[in-house]
C-alpha cells in the first residue's frame, strides 16, 4: 500500500473503517525459520526430560523432571516459537504494540497447561485414557495461550476471526498435544526423539499460522501519532531472547548433570563389587576365605 493510499484511509470521515492488509511474513522466511528451530529445540529438550522422568526413582525426581519438561515444551517449543513468529506479523498502516502483562500471562499459561498435561500422563500407569484427556486439556490450553497472546496486541483497529479457521487451529492444537504426550511416554532413544521433535515443530507452527490466518483487521483511526500503548515486538526481543537462552542453558545443564540410567546401573554394579570385596576381606581376616561372587551389570 502506497503512502497516498494510506493517507486516503485516514482522510475518510471519522468513524469509518477500512480493511487493512495483514502480513505474516514481513521479514521473509527468517522469522518462521527461527520459530521452527526454537520449536524443534524445545521439543527435543522436553522429550529428553520426559525420558528421564520415566526412569526417576522417586516422586520428587519425577516432579522436577516434569517442571523442566514444561519449561522446555511450553516455554520454548510453544510460547517462544509463538513470539518469534509474531515478529514477522504486521498490519499495513498500523502500529502494533504488546501489552506486557498479558504477554507474560500467555507465557505462564503455556508452561502451566503443558505441565499439567505431563502430570496427567506422568504420574500413575500411562494409558490411552490419560493421554487423550491430557491431550484435550493441553491442546485447548495451548490454543487459549495463542489467542491470549494475540489479544495482547494493541492497534488502532477492530480484530475479527474466521470461526472455521479458529476451530481448525484448536483441533490442530489438541491433536498435536495428544501426540506429543504419547511421545513423552514411549520415546527414549535419541534418533526417535529427534524425529518426533521435527514432527512436533511442524504441528506447533501449523497451529500458530492457522490461528493467525483466521485474523483480519479493520482500521478504525489513524495510527500515526496516536500513541498506542505497550511495547513493540522489537523492544521485547532482547529481554525475551535473553530469558529463552537462560532457560535453554539451564535445561541443557540440568540434563547433562543428572545421572543417566546407564550411570545408575554402573554405580550399582560398582557398589555390589565393592561390597563383595569387603565381604571377602572380612572372611580372610576370620580365616575363612570366601570366593567373591561374579557380578554382571543389570540388563546384561
Amino acid at each position: 500500500m502506497q503512502k497516498s493510499e494510506i493517507r486516503s484511509l485516514y482522510d475518510e470521515p471519522k468513524g469509518s473503517t477500512a480493511m487493512a492488509d495483514v502480513h505474516h511474513f514481513t521479514h521473509g522466511l527468517v522469522t518462521p525459520g527461527v520459530a521452527y528451530a526454537l520449536s524443534i529445540l524445545g521439543s527435543t529438550l522436553g522429550l529428553v526430560c520426559t525420558a528421564r522422568m520415566r526412569t526417576a526413582t522417586t516422586g520428587k525426581q519425577r516432579f522436577w523432571w516434569i517442571v523442566l519438561a514444561a519449561w522446555a515444551l511450553g516455554g520454548t517449543a510453544i510460547w517462544a516459537m509463538h513470539f518469534m513468529a509474531m515478529l514477522g506479523f504486521s498490519v499495513t498502516g498500523a502500529q502494533i504494540r504488546y501489552d506486557i502483562p498479558r504477554t507474560a500471562v500467555s507465557a505462564l499459561v503455556a508452561i502451566v497447561v503443558v505441565g499439567l498435561g505431563l502430570w496427567i500422563v506422568g504420574f500413575g500407569r500411562p494409558n490411552v485414557g490419560r493421554i487423550v484427556v491430557g491431550g484435550i486439556f493441553t491442546g485447548v490450553g495451548v490454543a487459549g495461550m495463542h489467542y491470549l497472546g494475540m489479544f495482547a496486541m494493541r492497534l488502532d483497529g477492530d480484530v475479527a476471526y474466521d470461526t472455521g479457521l479458529v476451530a481448525a487451529s484448536v483441533v490442530i492444537a489438541v491433536v498435536a498435544a495428544t501426540v506429543a504426550l504419547w511421545f513423552t511416554v514411549v520415546l527414549s532413544k535419541p534418533l526417535a526423539i529427534a524425529g518426533a521433535a521435527l514432527l512436533m515443530g511442524v504441528a506447533v507452527c501449523g497451529m500458530h499460522y492457522t490461528g493467525m490466518a483466521a485474523m483480519s483487521v479493520r482500521l478504525t483511526a489513524p495510527t500515526l501519532g496516536s500513541g498506542v500503548g505497550g511495547a513493540s515486538a522489537a523492544n521485547l526481543l532482547v529481554p525475551i531472547g535473553v530469558l529463552v537462552l537462560l532457560v535453554i542453558g539451564g535445561l541443557v545443564f540440568a540434563i547433562g548433570a543428572a545421572a543417566t540410567p546407564e550411570d545408575l546401573a554402573a554405580r550399582e554394579y560398582l557398589d555390589r563389587v565393592q561390597a563383595a570385596r569387603e565381604e571377602a576381606a572380612i572372611g580372610t581376616q576370620r580365616g575363612t576365605v570366601r570366593r567373591p561372587t561374579a557380578f554382571t551389570p543389570r540388563g546384561k
